[in-house]
């Protein structure tokens, strides 16, 4: 070992030790993490199976990839990863850029009171789980919901709607309760990255004669860049997910044709019908897809930013 690595080991060894306190602190997350996140990994191995439940993992006949062939071969598999990537692609226009959005315009406000309350309410829909959101969407959206009578009494609307069961209602749904439930509770990082831009030069743009927007474009918004795509890596990387609890409870047998992703086909595969095997497949390919989507996004962004900005 040379004297420049016994010197970066000392480094970290003292600065390790010094935060002994704050290291303590993380490991009750590591222990969670390794005992729901990776032990269960090595049940990876009955996608290549004809997986019977209550067998041991490693007692099915091996099957190569059939289950991988036979999802690419099923209609509604096809039908759930087209549903997946449209629907997480409006989301990601909409939904991403709308925190950063908030959170420039909240750095805006000078009144500190009104500034928190606008946070306090922004991030109080976070805290709702789905269930309860589906239930007020569905007072909202049903037939003869406050939404229907308004539309009607503005004229908008000659007879009442079922929202909830129309096809093409369902994307904007699913989109707009997603922006409403997460935007404020989103906006806290760059929120938190804004505060870390150094005032001294918002000061010196002032001086210069910069306006309030100009401050905003050229410093708040390049000062969080890092901070914007390190996050949009991450919303790149999940493209292939989606919101399960949200759309399993908005779909019906109206929408379902819009409704299934591939979280809800793995889990109708998987749970409802007994095909662990094939749930267990899907599921892999759809997260080997998602690590190459993560590092192209990584390597797309290091190429752009001439390796200033990424992951790793």
């Amino acid at each position: 070992m040379t004297d420049h690595s016994k010197s970066k080991t000392k480094l970290f060894l003292k600065k390790l030790l010094n935060q002994r306190w704050l290291q303590i602190m993380v490991i009750p997350g590591i222990i969670w993490l390794v005992i729901f996140c990776y032990i269960p990994m090595y049940g990876i191995i009955i996608a290549f199976q004809d997986y019977t439940p209550g067998n041991p993992f490693w007692g099915g006949s091996f099957v190569g990839f059939k289950h991988f062939i036979a999802f690419f071969n099923d209609k509604y598999a096809i039908q759930a990863v087209w549903n997946t990537l449209r629907i997480s692609f409006i989301k990601l226009i909409v939904t991403f850029p709308a925190p950063i959005i908030f959170a420039l315009l909240l750095n805006e406000v000078t009144s500190t009171r009104f500034k928190k309350l606008v946070q306090s309410v922004s991030y109080l829909p976070y805290f709702i789980s789905w269930v309860v959101m589906w239930g007020l969407l569905y007072a909202l959206l049903n037939i003869n919901g406050p939404l229907n009578t308004v539309l009607e009494e503005l004229g908008i609307l000659d007879e009442h709607i079922a929202f909830l069961a129309r096809v093409d209602a369902f994307i904007p749904i699913a989109v707009l309760s997603d922006l409403w439930k997460g935007v404020g509770w989103s906006s806290i990082l760059y929120l938190a990255a804004i505060s870390n831009v150094p005032q001294d030069m918002y000061e010196a743009a002032y001086i210069d004669g910069a306006s309030r927007l100009q401050r905003c474009l050229h410093i708040t918004l390049p000062s969080i860049m890092p901070t914007v795509t390190i996050m949009l890596i991450l919303a790149v990387s999940g493209i292939l997910g989606s919101n399960f609890d949200q759309h399993l409870l908005l779909q019906n047998a109206n929408n379902v044709s819009v409704a299934r992703t591939i979280d809800v086909y793995v889990y109708n595969m998987g749970l409802q019908t007994g095909r662990y095997s094939y749930a267990t497949a899907v599921n892999l390919a759809r997260s080997i897809v998602s690590f190459f989507l993560l590092y192209a996004a990584d390597r797309l962004s290091r190429w752009v930013s001439h390796g200033e900005r990424g992951l790793f």
